[in-house]
Order: structure tokens, then sequence, then C-alpha cells
């Protein structure tokens, strides 16, 4: 298997998650600089047969692998994407471009592993495709709301997050701009939340179409400093009274957990008691970051009294929210379609 610009921060968090992969081998690397330099070079800490990599050009026709990982940057992830799988590769991207795109699965693979349908007659012809994973803020707001959902048909979520500086890339935000600060401005998050949860809570329809659930989703976005780690709080309203929401997260699986998937944590979320959890330094790598961090579990309250729900979360955006959602979406699909890594 090949990743694609594998010499940014995303890149290497999937090479340090893969360097050991009971199931994947990378063979190939790229970047959008730095090729025909080692990759070692770049990462002197990774094992030697990665070290003696060397960086290529994102070009299908450079690439000696089926199965692709992408963090490209959103600006030439599109074209880039589209080419490699129009060229027979499989690829799983955490790139935005593609997320919406009707014949390409939006994938957590909790939440919705039936949504690969849409592209299973391409799996069963060896024909290339993309899937996508959504947005580090999406993530651990969907898959909280799954289980809830599930159980009380959720109607109207407002979340407001408290994002880390590794989620705006390298080389991120100024210094002068965040020390001492809060920026309560992300461009493209508040629009891209509402839209991605509702299609990875949406119902798959004959094999061909995603229904987006209809969650009424506000949200506000603000970036921290914090260096990894995506707290956010939301505030919910159901359709059914709210009973025991605790077990109701705690005690949530999905396909990954059955299959005993190698990167999948054994409980996707996890529910703090601690009146002042989760917070990021102590929370972020829970499950080996692959795990969402619940806490602040409070019901009732106006109006709506029992169809009410407020909490915190929070989700390692490097890790469940970009490299290691991707990875366990490619185990998923090795498991299911026998694909090859």
């Amino acid at each position: 298997m090949a990743v694609l610009g594998a010499t940014g921060k995303v890149g290497l968090e999937y090479l340090e998650m893969l360097k050991e992969h009971p199931w994947f081998r990378v063979v190939d690397v790229t970047g959008n600089t730095k090729v025909g330099m080692k990759l070692g070079e770049v990462a002197p800490d990774l094992p030697t047969r990665l070290r003696s990599l060397e960086i290529k050009e994102s070009s299908p026709s450079k690439i000696d692998a089926d199965l692709v990982f992408s963090p490209l940057p959103t600006a030439v992830a599109s074209e880039t994407e589209s080419k490699f799988a129009e060229a027979g590769f499989k690829v799983i991207t955490d790139a935005s471009p593609h997320r919406m795109d009707s014949d390409a699965p939006l994938i957590i693979p909790e939440l919705n592993p039936e949504h690969l349908k849409l592209i299973e007659s391409r799996l069963k012809s060896g024909k290339g495709f993309i899937v996508a994973t959504p947005n580090c803020t999406t993530v651990g707001l969907a898959i909280t709301l799954k289980p809830l959902d599930d159980s009380f048909g959720v109607r109207k979520v407002v979340m407001t997050s408290f994002q880390a500086l590794s989620g705006a890339g390298y080389p991120g935000v100024p210094s002068l701009d965040i020390e001492d600060n809060v920026i309560p401005f992300i461009s493209g998050e508040e629009e891209k939340v509402p839209a991605e949860t509702n299609k990875l809570l949406g119902k798959q329809v004959g094999g061909k179409e995603i229904k987006p659930s209809s969650i009424e989703i506000f949200c506000s976005c603000n970036r921290v400093a914090v260096i990894d780690g995506h707290l956010e709080s939301v505030y919910l309203e159901s359709e059914r009274v709210i009973d025991n929401p605790r077990a109701v997260l705690e005690t949530f699986i999905g396909e990954p957990q059955r299959l005993k998937l190698p990167s999948a944590p054994s409980q996707p979320i996890i529910v703090r008691d601690e009146n002042d959890r989760p917070q990021p330094r102590l929370d972020r790598m829970a499950g080996n970051g692959m795990s969402t961090v619940v806490g602040r579990i409070r019901s009732g309250g106006g109006r709506s009294g029992k169809k009410v729900l407020q909490y915190h979360l929070l989700t390692h955006n490097t890790i469940r929210g970009a490299a290691g959602g991707a990875i366990l979406t490619a185990e998923l699909l090795a498991k299911q379609y026998d694909i090859a890594g």
C-alpha cells in the first residue's frame, strides 16, 4: 500500500500507525515536496525499511500498490485522488473534496459499514474507487449521536467545538495569533459538520444512494491553544424520552469491535464520571487515540425536560479523526471484501 502526502503531519501519523501493522505494508510514499529524497531524511525515527523508501510524485504511474491512503491537502486532493481511482486504485481519503460525492461512501466503521455497498460493484469487478472519512470535528459528534439517535431519535443538536492546533495542518496557526487567545472561526468547518453528520447517519437506499438523516445541527467552531484533541460541548433534543444515556453510550459497539479489527478500540465511547473530564491532555490517547471520551452528561432542563441531553466529548483529531479512522476503514474493507494492503 501507499501513503500520499506522507511527509505532512497527518501523513507521518499514518506511517507511525502502519509501521508494525499486522495486515498492511507500506511500499510507496509520495510528497508534494522533497521528491527524490529518502523518507528517512524527513522522518529519521521510522523503522529502517520505511526510512529507505524514496519519496515519489503523487502520480498513479509512480505507485506500485493497490491500496492508497490520502491525507493530501484539499487544494490537490480532488484531482489527484480522482486520477488514482480512475487508474484502478482503491483510495481511502481523509481529505474533504470527495466526502459529499454521491458515489463515495463517507465512513465511520462503527456507524455505517452498510454504506460500503455504494462501491460493492466496483470492489467485485476490481475497479478503483474512493472511500472518504469525515472531518475530524464531525467524527466525535457523529460517533456519540449514533447510539443516542438509535435509542431516542435525535431531533436537534447545538455543538460548540474547541479545536486543537494540529487540526489546522502545517504550518498551522501563527503563534502570535493563537497565544493567549481563542479564534472563534474555522473556515468551512461549520458547514461541513451538519452535512457530513447527516450523511453518516443516513440510510442506504437500494445500494445506489444514501438518504441523509434530517437532524437539525448548529455548530460554532473555535481554534484553541491545544496541540491535539478536539473538545466539543453538545446540547441535543430528542423525539423520545431519554433514559440512562450513560449506558447507551458506553455499551455502544460496531462491526470493528465484533470483527476484532487491529485498530479498533474495545470501547468506541468511554464515559468519564468526573465533573472536569474529558480534557485533551488527559484523555486524547484513550483507546490508543481511537476512543471518543464523553463526560459531563446532564439530562433535563428547559421546556423539553426529559427530551434534552447535554455532554462534552473529546476525540483525538489526527488519530481517530484522520489517520486512525482511515486505517480502521481499510481494515473493515479488507475483512469484508478481502482487499489486500
